[in-house]
């Protein structure tokens, strides 16, 4: 294979390049396994609902492992916004640094995300790693030469409601803001923001368990960073990360130049804002100019009262996973993606919320909203890769109360799967979390061990995907019976407008929410919040996904 040059005429190796991608990524991916590891909640432990990275000195992402596509794209603007915070303050990064924060107007997505960065500190004028403390923190040649991070959704950061998922119609009813802070200062915990922390939520066992998994993450992505740069050099391993990023873009570039130039334009719909039923458009003109692209949301909704208001950060999650899964190539999941890529998303509306607007369906629903319209629109580009709509939604379910076997307060989150779109290509599959989300389901035997709850149902939705020449993905049926009083709270979408087919393919089915009280059976909106019994069954039918091609009754 020859070698090729990049942009600043040195030789890139071909078979290096690959082997420190996977380097970088193995660190990334091995952080994960012991976040979920020694996790405390089903919701990070067995629905994984996480994600670890690594990025250079300016935060740029330069690996990830293959976790949540909406946690990924948006946490560069977390590790920014932390690196700017201590860059500007008096207090400046040391080793032994860590920075707790979720603000989703910094770049997080919504409260329950918390993030956590830690800064991988070596010497400037050796090329070997400081194993301990710096000794004089004055030095300003001790700098970080990186940074790894990780997000992981906590099932309870306070707000009106358990879960913190609420119907709320400002930013400060869904729970805990964090700004970037240091819970960790040169070593040592910082137990006042830890105990602030720990009195704002409904289980602190849990958050406190949760997050001293993520701590412990932190650092094993810390050790196996400085052993890789003790393995290969602080220059080797400096220059593979920006090849990487240059590798990426590059790809991106070539990604662009085959597609057709023009204006691509689509438009679809969120059902509601979850305290009005009017119909919220979001819209998209992605106009490809040779190796570079313009994503315009302009025409989409003003920011809504209730909270599907998406911030950038979700926006560009979505614009770097649609763009990035266009690629065929097995290339690294980084910064570089967006670089030949411009995203125009006008300030106060649904796709970049202003502060104080609420957000919490902004990071589930609307980034799967923004991701259709994407697709849409791509789809007129290069119908050859492009499926039909997925469910569009994640189905999101909050659950909280008092076990009075445990005696002690629970809550529970979780999003289910449905089916994804049909392709020219194949059929959609079924019964799975597709798009801005990578978890796996929470198990029956978990769920039941944990809290005061039983799955009376739980499978796919027959005949729920759209019929085509391929036909779409079927949803899923996930019947809960509560055995204590309980408030839940259900955000979810594609309840009044069904996941669309694409050349003629019929739409999936749309989803359906049921309450069931002894004999009664009331249909539930999208969006909302209710007290359950104890003996109420709740059930969740999830859409499925679009067909592609015109069916043929006669086949």
């Amino acid at each position: 294979m020859p070698m090729r040059k990049n942009h600043i005429d040195t030789v890139i190796d071909p078979i290096q390049l690959e082997v420190f991608k996977h380097l970088f990524s193995a660190i990334a991916e091995e952080m994960g396994v012991v976040l979920q590891k020694s996790s405390f909640s089903p919701n990070i432990k067995e629905r994984r609902d996480f994600s670890c990275a690594i990025f250079n000195a300016n935060g740029s992402m330069v690996a990830q492992a293959a976790h949540i596509p909406v946690h990924l794209g948006s946490m560069p603007l977390s590790v920014t916004s932390a690196i700017a915070k201590y860059r500007q303050g008096n207090a400046p990064l040391v080793p032994g640094d860590t920075i707790i924060l979720n603000n989703p107007y910094l770049g997080g997505t919504h409260l329950p995300d918390i993030t956590l960065v830690t800064p991988v500190f070596i010497s400037d004028s050796h090329n070997h790693i400081q194993p301990e403390l710096a000794k004089n923190l004055s030095d300003r040649s001790i700098t970080p030469f990186a940074y790894v991070a990780s997000r992981a959704h906590h099932s309870d950061v306070g707000g009106i409601s358990p879960g913190s998922m609420p119907i709320a119609r400002e930013i400060y009813q869904e729970g805990l803001i964090i700004p970037p802070v240091k819970i960790i200062n040169g070593g040592v915990l910082n137990t006042d923001i830890l105990d602030l922390i720990l009195s704002n939520v409904r289980t602190p066992e849990e958050r406190l368990g949760d997050l001293q998994a993520q701590i412990g993450a932190n650092k094993r992505g810390v050790n196996l960073l400085i052993n890789l740069i003790n393995r290969y050099s602080r220059g080797e391993v400096d220059h593979f990360m920006q090849e990487l990023l240059n590798y990426t873009e590059r790809m991106t570039r070539a990604l662009l130049s085959d597609l057709p130039n023009g204006c691509f334009s689509f438009e679809d719909y969120l059902d509601n804002n979850g305290i009005s039923e009017d119909l919220i458009p979001i819209k998209v003109t992605i106009t490809i100019n040779n190796d570079t692209a313009t994503v315009d949301f302009t025409g989409s909704s003003v920011q809504q009262e209730g909270n599907v208001n998406a911030v950038y950060a979700i926006t560009l999650s979505a614009v770097n996973y649609v763009f990035r899964s266009l690629l065929d190539l097995d290339i690294p999941n980084n910064s570089g993606c967006l670089t030949p890529i411009h995203t125009i998303a006008p300030r106060g509306t649904v796709v970049n919320a202003v502060h104080p607007a609420p957000v919490a369906a902004g990071n589930v629903e609307t980034s799967q909203r923004i991701v259709d319209v994407l697709l849409g629109a791509l789809a007129q580009a290069c119908p050859e890769k492009i499926p039909a709509a997925s469910q569009g939604t994640m189905n999101n379910v909050s659950i909280g109360g008092w076990d009075p076997e445990h005696e002690c307060y629970f809550t529970y989150y979780e999003t289910i799967g449905g089916g994804t779109g049909a392709s020219v290509k194949s059929n959609g599959v079924s019964a799975i979390h597709s798009h801005m989300t990578n978890t796996l389901n929470t198990p029956i035997e978990a769920l039941e061990y944990c809290f005061p709850m039983q799955i009376n149902r739980y499978e796919i939705r027959k005949n729920s995907g759209g019929k085509g020449v391929k036909h779409g993905g079927d949803g899923i049926i996930r019947e809960f019976k509560f055995l204590t009083d309980a408030q839940i709270t259900i955000i979810s979408e594609r309840r009044s407008i069904a996941p669309y087919g694409l050349a003629g393919g019929d739409n999936g089915q749309k989803g359906e929410n049921l309450l069931i009280r002894g004999s009664e059976e009331s249909n539930l909106p999208g969006k909302g919040s209710l007290r359950v019994s104890s003996g109420d069954i709740l059930r969740i039918s999830t859409p499925g996904g679009g067909g592609y091609g015109i069916f043929d009754e006669r086949e």
